[in-house]
């Protein structure tokens, strides 16, 4: 009887042994339930999904998994997946993450190159950190968490904004000479913090040319944003939103270089190549601004008591 009730025990805890392995050995199958590649783009994960990472990061945690010591396979697999890589966003099939190296190596806490093994020992670093396996390599799950990371970054309502709230700015302050006066229009708060962070830009960069960082679009009433969208009914939900962050007056369109919002992967490679963008990337958070991921000129501001912990920084340039 005694004997029985050992090998019970040993089998049962055998059990339980082998399922802690399987979640830490496969991670994909436990947070999405397939092994797929393809990321699921969006800014909020299913209340069962966050359950499931949650426990996956505390049982990693428990663990001590170490991240893994990186070898020329990883970075190669890097380097082959930041031109490659199949995923989905809005209407459009997109390829590689070569788009968002920048804010890649800002999230992750490193300078170095995909092509390199300190980009690959950061990833991993990151991802242990996530509740990911750590393999080093972006593939479809890591900049899925990637793009919900930058997406939970931004502003999480859309209030429209009150006459009282806007400022009409100067025009000297918008790349188009031209632009009529009721599109001039800024949250209070916003244009403040905009002034700064263009001074701390110019002092910092030494810009030379004078249009960058000038505001292409801000505030847009929802009479306007009908008209874009009845322009371009095409352009997804990747392009014009129905419900504007720009309703907001918090949302600033910024000159980065190249065409000022064209989403060609052409356009965006050009700009998120230019240093203005680069120094965004690093500095914007020192004055309230997040990016939408997916339009490098896109920029916004958020509420000093909404950010995320630790970027309530001094309102000053640095």
């Amino acid at each position: 009887m005694i004997r029985e009730k050992n090998n019970f025990l040993r089998f049962t805890f055998g059990w339980i042994l082998c399922g802690i392995v399987f979640m830490v050995a496969c991670p994909k199958l436990i947070v999405y339930g397939q092994t797929s590649a393809e990321p699921v783009v969006s800014s909020n994960h299913a209340p069962a999904q966050v359950l499931q990472v949650t426990q996956k990061k505390s049982l990693i945690r428990k663990i001590g998994l170490v991240a893994p010591v990186v070898s020329a396979a990883t970075t190669a697999k890097n380097v082959e997946l930041q031109n490659t890589l199949r995923w989905n966003f809005g209407a459009k099939r997109q390829r590689g993450w070569y788009l968002y190296v920048s804010l890649i190596q800002h999230t992750i806490g490193t300078k170095s190159g995909a092509e390199t093994n300190e980009f690959a020992r950061a990833v991993a670093l990151w991802q242990q950190k996530e509740g990911i396996y750590p393999t080093g390599i972006v593939d479809g799950e890591t900049l899925s968490r990637l793009i919900d990371f930058w997406q939970s970054r931004r502003l999480n309502t859309i209030v429209y904004a009150a006459p009282e709230d806007l400022l009409t700015a100067p025009i000297a302050d918008f790349y188009d000479p031209t632009r009529e006066i009721e599109l001039l229009k800024v949250e209070r708060e916003t244009y403040q913090a905009y002034k700064l962070m263009v001074s701390a830009a110019a002092s910092e960069l030494k810009l030379k040319d004078g249009k960058y960082l000038r505001i292409v679009s801000a505030f847009r009433s929802r009479e306007y944003q009908a008209k874009l969208r009845a322009a371009s009914p095409h352009s997804g939900r990747a392009g014009l939103a129905v419900n504007s962050p720009h309703f907001t007056g918090r949302t600033l369109d910024l000159f980065v270089g190249g065409e000022p919002t064209i989403t060609k992967d052409f356009n965006r490679a050009v700009q998120v190549q230019a240093p203005i963008y680069k120094w965004l990337v690093i500095n914007a958070s020192r004055f309230g601004f997040y990016p939408y991921f997916y339009e490098p000129w896109h920029w916004e501001y958020v509420p000093r008591n909404s950010r995320p912990p630790g970027t309530n920084l001094p309102l000053t340039p640095q």
